[in-house]
């Protein structure tokens, strides 16, 4: 039978291709705006025939009903990085997290040691040659549904075509179930004067020819806005936002100045609106990767001038960083945060930076704080953080004293939290009262 037999064959509608979910099964879905939402619904719809059904997913957007308490016994949630759809539910207890780099969760679907039997993904219509896409969204489906028994594919025909290693033939898809209709989007954030001030001080240390790691948030959406200035940009990210495309019609983002796969902006997942899917739509100038090659610190290394731009929500007068947690409570996830803090690190003329506003809640917490939380998770180690990036400045730690840190934090932290942090300093022994300067 050839392909276009095999695809006819297996059309179906989603409760049909969603009756291969059995109890005791582990479910992958596709994150971020590759979130197959009548597939995620289908399987909730199951719930009366299913119980213990493990449901596996980085950052989805949408609805995540799986998690609420009704389902409990039916479904249970593992979070690899959580957005605000599962947040609560693993506050209360009804899903699970899991703290873990994103460069390595597909060694664990291959290895076996975090088990896969079925894969819920969004992809294109096939091509003439019965391939498929995940358009906006490699990250680690692409692997997953190559380790899995069951693979169901919701067939959108808006999902964008995008080049590099995106896409698997139909032959290995079990069920394909077609739509037509607009991706899940995940709007830009409001950018305030904080995220601003933030992104000018992160824009100085952002020289011209460096590849660029860009996030997700207010500050990586301002830092985009703050480089007009600067030529000959590359791209080599795990996410990929609306902001690039301002800079690339500008002739900015060009890649021409980049080590490793010149002229490509390399991504293993589109995080934003109908005006990004229609730029990455058939763009070779995107090469769209797995996340255990886009993370890869190795290979991120190998970016001559590799810019790293993470954010924190808090950072201890050591230098450690917190970023997945609020006290005890998981708040998102490791990410790629230390993958490719680590790899700009290595990376020749590399700037590791870690930044976040001063304050929060208004302005009336400081962000740089004496001890982190306690329960606070430290994501990125004191011993592999270089810059600290905030509004009020720019701190230097690598291969600093915890004197030379703490003057350095202070220095950086919102003038009306400095006194309380110094005096913390000096009863601590960072500091001697008499040498603190800020």
């Amino acid at each position: 039978m050839n392909w276009r037999g095999e695809y006819q064959g297996r059309r179906m509608d989603a409760a049909q291709a969603l009756q291969a979910v059995q109890s005791g099964n582990h479910v992958w879905i596709q994150s971020g705006c590759g979130t197959p939402s009548p597939l995620v619904k289908a399987l909730v719809d199951r719930s009366p025939e299913v119980r213990d059904v493990e449901v596996v997913h980085m950052m989805t957007l949408g609805s995540a009903d799986y998690t609420r308490p009704e389902f409990e016994g039916h479904f249970r949630h593992r979070g690899l990085f959580l957005g605000p759809n599962t947040r609560e539910a693993v506050a209360a207890g009804r899903a699970d997290y899991t703290p873990i780099f994103l460069s390595e969760i597909e060694g664990l679907l291959e290895s076996g040691a975090m088990p896969l039997d079925v894969v819920l993904m969004q992809v294109s219509p096939p091509d003439a040659h019965g391939f498929v896409s995940l358009g906006t969204t490699v990250d680690c489906t692409l692997t997953a549904a190559r380790c899995a028994v069951v693979v169901i594919a919701e067939v959108n025909e808006r999902m964008p075509r995008t080049h590099g290693d995106t896409t698997i033939h139909v032959s290995n898809i079990s069920a394909f179930v077609e739509t037509s209709r607009p991706l899940l989007e995940l709007c830009p954030e409001p950018v305030t004067e904080l995220h601003q001030g933030v992104a000018r001080n992160v824009a100085s240390l952002i020289p011209d020819g460096a590849t660029l790691q860009t996030g997700i948030g207010g500050i990586s959406q301002a830092v985009l806005t703050c480089l007009g200035d600067k030529r000959d940009l590359g791209i080599h990210t795990e996410m990929c936002p609306d902001g690039v495309i301002d800079l690339i019609e500008a002739g900015v983002l060009t890649g021409d100045r980049k080590s490793l796969l010149r002229g490509k902006a390399v991504v293993a997942f589109a995080l934003g609106t109908k005006r990004l899917f229609d730029f990455i739509h058939e763009n070779p100038s995107f090469e769209f990767r797995p996340i255990c090659y886009t993370n890869d610190p190795f290979v991120v290394a190998q970016n001559d001038r590799m810019v790293a731009i993470n954010s924190a929500l808090q950072v201890d007068l050591t230098g450690q960083v917190c970023a997945d947690s609020i006290g005890i409570k998981p708040y998102s996830g490791f990410g790629g945060q230390l993958d490719f803090i680590r790899g700009a690190a290595r990376s020749k003329g590399g700037v590791p930076i870690i930044a976040l506003p001063s304050t929060a809640r208004g302005g009336s917490v400081s962000r740089i704080v004496p001890v982190l939380e306690p329960g606070a998770g430290v994501v990125t180690s004191r011993a592999d953080v270089h810059y600290v990036v905030t509004d009020q400045g720019i701190a230097y730690l690598h291969g600093k004293t915890l004197r030379e840190r703490a003057e350095a934090l202070i220095a950086i932290a919102d003038p009306r939290f400095q006194a309380d942090l110094e005096d913390f300093a000096v009863r601590s022994h960072y500091l001697e009262r008499d040498a603190v300067c800020v």
